[in-house]
């Protein structure tokens, strides 16, 4: 799974050098977030149900339709819960790893065809992925440094759904 610290490492190793400085600095970087990222992780993971609803009812308030007009609505809505459901997880997984390693090997890799070929709107993905990143409140939530962590990563899942 890449975080920065494997990241780092494999690069350093595959040019055949020991971690530069700024190799250094930027998992040094990455440690002082890790508390950041770990409350985040951790009010995440405590909310994760309730966050994937209200995501969800943001969808169907803007899609009536679903993102697959192919199956009933109800199937339907539990299918785009069950899928940022899994996005939330794998964001979750990032946090704690500190790196987009989850993201990019289990929720990006390929999607965009997927979903091409199943008929999927990716859009209510992002309309989702966006209410939860919207909705975040410091410090009814959790602290500034963890909700930026969290936001970074929640960016990136909406720029690659994009």
């Amino acid at each position: 799974m890449k975080s920065v610290i494997t990241t780092v490492i494999s690069a350093a190793d595959a040019a055949g050098r020991f971690p530069s400085t700024s190799d250094l600095e930027s998992i040094q970087g990455s440690i002082q977030r890790a508390a950041a990222r770990m409350e985040a992780a951790e009010k995440l993971a405590g909310n994760i149900a309730a966050v994937a609803k209200e995501g969800v009812d943001a969808v169907y308030a803007e899609f009536p339709e679903g993102i697959n007009k192919n199956v009933d609505a109800t199937i339907r809505k539990d299918k785009c819960l069950r899928d940022v459901s899994h996005y939330l997880r794998l964001i979750n997984y990032c946090l704690i790893v500190g790196g987009t390693g989850p993201l990019d090997e289990w929720g990006i890799a390929g999607q965009r065809e997927v979903y091409r070929a199943l008929g999927i709107n990716a859009g209510a993905y992002v309309t989702a992925l966006t209410k939860i990143r919207d909705r975040v409140c410091i410090p009814r939530d959790m602290s500034a440094q963890a909700a930026t962590e969290l936001i970074a990563l929640l960016d990136y899942a909406i720029n690659s759904l994009s």
